[in-house]
């Protein structure tokens, strides 16, 4: 899908969003497999991602930083029958909320000192099925969250805004 014309409605309306975002949680992947690490503050690095997880160190990667909405892990736990799903368990980065992160497409935007570039989605993989029993990868699907990588390092924290720049 193409960018609307800069000065047309639709690009207009695009532009607006009702208010920031806030960070939420924070976790970290060691390594593949390992348990998340939950931290109140991490810093983004300039083409690898954050410090201390797993995919820091590949320059250029377009999976350097991943995001997911609160709203969405309650749309996770209801597909699953569950009353809440651990943000632990889906193994996404920073989770926020009050801000739709799909409509950040084609616009960098702050977290905290950092500023970051949607890259895509992040897909569910089978680990789901682990993680939150049978119909965990149904229940992610066009839930899991987005992809970013970083274009400006900067530390970001617990409560720090996410809004577009």
């Amino acid at each position: 899908m193409t960018s609307p014309a800069p000065n047309s409605p639709l690009h207009k309306l695009m532009a607006h969003h009702a208010q920031a975002g806030t960070v939420e949680w924070i976790g970290l992947r060691p390594a593949r497999r390992e348990t998340m690490q939950v931290v109140e503050e991490v810093y983004a690095r300039f083409g690898t991602g954050l410090d201390g997880d797993r995919y820091k160190g590949q320059p250029g990667s377009i999976r350097q930083v991943t995001l997911i909405q609160a709203e969405h892990l309650a749309a996770i736990a209801s597909f699953l029958g569950q009353d809440s799903v651990d943000p632990a368990a889906l193994r996404r980065n920073i989770v926020v909320r009050g801000i739709n992160l799909h409509a950040l497409k084609n616009h960098p935007f702050r977290v905290g000192e950092a500023v970051l570039e949607l890259t895509g989605d992040c897909h569910p993989c089978s680990r789901m099925e682990e993680t939150l029993g049978p119909g965990g990868y149904n229940a992610i699907r066009s839930h899991g969250g987005i992809t970013a990588r970083v274009l400006q390092e900067g530390a970001i924290r617990i409560g720090d805004a996410v809004v577009p720049v």
